[in-house]
C-alpha cells in the first residue's frame, strides 16, 4: 500500500510540473488541485483524496520522526527529495481532524536574471562583502527564487564560505568558488534564532536566513551585518518603503532607536518583488520595487522618516532604485498586464493613477 501510494504522488509531482505548477493542494474529499500562473485548477483524470489515502501519504513521505513532529506539533513543513522531480517542499497540516498537504514545487536550475525578470542592479547589490540585504514580498512572490539566484552569484564570484539556513532547503547548491553549507531547521537544527547564536564561530563570509521571524532572528541578522559579514534574508513585507520599520518596530520601545542606527548603518539594499498574472492568464511577471541603502535612505532610516522614503526611492532612479508602481505601469504600457491588475497588485493606487496619467514617463523599472 505504501509503495503505490508513494508512486501515485510521484505521478501527481511530475503531472503538475509538466503542467507548470508552482503549488499542488492536496485536501479531503477533492482531487489533486495546483496552482498555474497563480491561479488555481484540478488536475483532470485524478480520483478524489480520502481521510485514509491521505493518512497513508504522510506516512508513506515522511520519516518517523517527522511523523512524531506532525503528530505532536500538527503541523510541519519539511524538504522531500522526488526520484523523478526533486527536492520539494511539504507543508502538513490538520483540518478538522484530516491531514492535509500543500507542496512547493521546487526549481531545480538557476535561472539567469533576464529570465526570472529580476532588475540589472540585483548583481550590482551582491557584489557588496559586508551588509544586509533582504528580499522581501507575500507567499508566493518568488522570494526564494530571487535568494538562491544571488547565492548562486556569490557562489560563482566569492572564494569563501556561505552558510544558509532554511526552513526548509528547497534549493541544493554545489560548492563552486565558495563552501555552500545549508542547515535545514528542524533536521541540522532547532530553530533559526538558536542556529545564528553560534554561526559566527562557523567563519562564514556570506549567512543567509530563510526568513527573519522574530526578534532573535532579526537581531542576530543585524549584529551579523555589523560585524563584518554579508547577510541575506526574506522577510513577508509588502514594500521595500515598509520594510525597514517593521524591522525597527520588531524591537521593544526602549530598544528601537539603537535599532534604526543598526539599520540604517548595514542597509544595502531591499528588493521587494510580486508575482503578477499577465493579460493571457498563461504565466506571471515579476513587479519589483528596489531601494538602495543610499546615504539619504540611511539618514531617513536613522531619523524614522519613513514616509519620506517613497519620495527618497523616486530620487534614486540613478542609483537603480525604482517603486512598485513604476514596474506595475512599465508593465501596463508595455501590453502585459490590465490596467486592474495593476491597480489590484499596487501599494498605492493613487500613485499608479498619477503615472497613468503622465503619457511622458519613461519606463525605469525593468530593463
Amino acid at each position: 500500500m505504501s509503495d503505490k501510494i508513494k508512486e501515485a504522488f510521484e505521478q501527481i509531482l511530475a503531472a503538475a510540473k509538466e503542467r507548470g505548477a508552482s503549488d499542488i493542494h492536496l485536501l479531503l474529499n477533492m482531487p489533486p488541485m495546483v496552482r498555474i500562473a497563480g491561479e488555481i485548477s484540478f488536475l483532470k483524470s485524478w480520483q478524489v483524496m480520502d481521510r485514509a489515502t491521505l493518512a497513508a501519504l504522510a506516512e508513506s513521505v515522511l520519516e518517523p520522526r517527522q511523523r512524531q513532529r506532525l503528530d505532536d506539533e500538527r503541523e510541519l513543513c519539511v524538504s522531500y527529495f522526488s526520484d523523478t522531480c526533486g527536492r520539494q517542499r511539504l507543508t502538513l497540516y490538520h483540518r478538522l481532524g484530516v491531514i492535509e498537504m500543500a507542496v512547493r514545487i521546487a526549481q531545480t536550475e538557476i535561472l539567469d536574471r533576464e529570465s526570472l525578470g529580476l532588475p540589472p542592479v540585483v548583481d550590482t547589490i551582491i557584489a557588496n562583502r559586508s551588509g544586509l540585504i533582504l528580499v522581501t514580498g507575500p507567499t508566493g512572490s518568488g522570494k526564494t527564487t530571487t535568494l538562491n539566484y544571488m547565492i548562486d552569484g556569490l557562489n560563482k564570484s566569492l572564494n569563501g564560505k556561505i552558510i544558509t539556513i532554511e526552513d526548509p532547503v528547497e534549493f541544493e547548491h554545489r560548492h563552486q568558488r565558495s563552501i555552500v553549507t545549508q542547515v535545514e531547521v528542524g533536521t541540522d537544527t532547532l530553530a533559526f534564532s538558536s542556529f545564528l547564536r553560534s554561526v559566527l564561530r562557523l567563519d562564514p563570509d556570506v549567512i543567509v536566513i530563510g526568513e527573519m521571524r522574530d526578534l532573535e532572528t532579526i537581531s542576530a541578522a543585524l549584529t551579523s551585518a555589523e560585524t563584518g559579514h554579508l547577510v541575506l534574508a526574506t522577510l513577508h513585507t509588502p514594500s521595500a518603503v515598509g520594510t525597514a520599520e517593521r524591522i525597527i518596530s520588531a524591537f521593544p520601545g526602549d530598544k528601537q532607536p539603537q535599532a534604526a542606527l543598526q539599520v540604517a548603518s548595514t542597509l544595502l539594499a531591499v528588493v521587494s518583488q510580486r508575482l503578477v498574472p499577465t493579460l493571457d492568464k498563461q504565466s506571471r511577471v515579476l513587479a519589483t520595487e528596489v531601494m538602495i541603502g543610499t546615504s539619504a535612505v540611511r539618514n531617513l532610516i536613522r531619523d524614522s522618516d519613513f514616509h519620506k522614503l517613497p519620495n527618497a526611492i523616486q530620487m534614486g532612479l540613478k542609483s537603480g532604485m525604482h517603486s512598485l508602481e513604476s514596474s506595475l505601469v512599465n508593465f501596463y504600457r508595455q501590453g502585459l498586464i490590465s490596467r486592474a491588475t495593476a491597480l489590484a497588485f499596487a501599494n498605492d493606487q493613487a500613485t499608479i493613477e498619477l503615472l497613468l496619467k503622465d503619457q511622458t514617463s519613461k519606463v525605469v523599472a525593468v530593463e
